[in-house]
């Protein structure tokens, strides 16, 4: 029997709540084949060693709803389980139009904190249909599937709740598209790994405070990204090239790193880097990590010593918007189909450009800029904003 055709029809809703084991399920459908109902809805779940099962089945014919009652009753008291049958119409009400994931990150997760979400969702009329545990390490991380309203106002309206309540908070649009994001481009200084590499050069020359202050003079606005990079570089004048090899061993990849760029190559999708950093560096991460695309700046090297200038294309703010869109079309991906991830107000265009842009332990800038954002020192929980739980991640060995 469809779904259409049990829209009027008595149904009843079986429900078995107990300790769990093997064999429940089975058991209970096995129970209920005898009175020949058709089945037009299931849910199950499982919390710490209880489980609760759910069937919504149609009324059995020739008048036999009594034995089925009894059936059930006595089946569950055998396994010292407990039944719950209820009467009613039909299936359950029409879910409304917009669909949304809610996807919730905690460290920890309160129920304060997830109350006030709740209130939210619910204060812009939408409703929540589900919900389930993507990860409980190393955060905590739940999901709410929601419709009922449209996901750029139910988006604003839990971000502000998130600034207020310390959890991070992504909402996108539900559909087959989520699964479909299949390139993911990342910024690499402070966001893939944890350290800037101007400052890693600098060091070796001497010159960490001359590079300090040119950096805090383009946050201050009186130097545009490539400016400042210029007069950054010019520095490094005179370094041998032998400091490269250095610099590289020195990188530190962020906390999950590894982790999330296994689990999406896993899955098939394609990941690359943009960085106002140097290729020198992320040449070298693109073969660590066997990343499908990788651009950035150049440092001039001539006689085996810096020279102080970069060469080639900059990748500056503009660019790296610019690399995504070629990335993309090199991938074969829709634009909106992509993810980027970023922390710096160098990557916001490239996060709004993209179909899901993701701030990434960011400045607060970027973070109201961003369509959501990361506010915990582990890189791979951005998989969770994709539907991808810690179990399927720990099932493939990629942990």
């Amino acid at each position: 029997m469809s779904a259409s055709q049990t829209s009027d029809v008595p149904t009843l809703l079986v429900k078995i709540f107990g300790k769990d084991r093997p064999g429940i399920t089975a058991g209970l459908f096995d129970t209920l084949a005898a009175f020949s109902v058709d089945v037009v809805d299931i849910e199950q779940v499982v919390t710490r060693g209880r489980i609760v099962l759910c069937a919504l089945v149609t009324v059995p014919p020739h008048g036999t709803e009594g034995e089925l009652r009894a059936t059930v009753h006595s089946w569950a008291e055998s396994l010292k389980m407990q039944a719950e049958i209820l009467s009613g119409t039909g299936d359950n009400r029409p879910r409304g139009s917009g669909r949304s994931h809610v996807t919730v990150l905690g460290h920890p997760l309160t129920a304060e904190s997830t109350a006030a979400v709740a209130s939210r969702i619910t204060a812009t009329g939408g409703n929540i249909d589900r919900i389930f545990r993507l990860a409980k390490y190393p955060v905590t991380a739940v999901e709410f599937a929601v419709s009922g309203c449209e996901t750029e106002p139910l988006r604003t309206a839990l971000a502000t709740a998130a600034a207020h309540i310390g959890v991070d908070v992504a909402v996108v649009s539900a559909g087959l598209h989520r699964r479909a994001q299949r390139l993911v481009v990342m910024d690499v200084d402070s966001t893939l790994i944890q350290d800037e590499v101007i400052e890693l050069f600098a060091a070796h020359a001497g010159c960490e405070a001359e590079v300090a202050e040119v950096t805090e003079r383009a946050m201050r606005g009186e130097l545009d990204f490539e400016q400042s990079l210029h007069a950054r570089v010019a520095l490094l004048a005179g370094l041998d090239a032998s400091v490269v090899e250095k610099v590289r061993a020195e990188v530190r990849l962020t906390p999950g790193a590894r982790t999330l760029i296994r689990t999406l190559k896993q899955l098939g999708y394609q990941v690359g880097v943009v960085s106002g950093g140097f290729t020198q560096v992320t040449d070298d991460l693109r073969e660590q990590l066997g990343l499908d695309f990788a651009s950035a700046n150049t440092l001039e090297i001539v006689d085996g010593r810096l020279t102080g200038r970069v060469t080639g294309e900059i990748v500056d703010r503009a660019g790296k918007a610019r690399l995504l869109r070629r990335f993309a079309a090199e991938a074969g991906v829709p634009l909106e189909q992509t993810v980027a991830i970023g922390d710096g107000a160098n990557d916001l265009d490239m996060l709004n450009a993209a179909g899901l842009g993701v701030a990434f332990n960011a400045k607060p800038v970027v973070r109201e800029a961003a369509h959501t954002a990361v506010n915990v020192p582990f890189l791979d929980t951005v998989l969770y904003l994709l539907g991808i739980t810690r179990e399927e991640v720990e099932a493939a060995g990629l942990t």
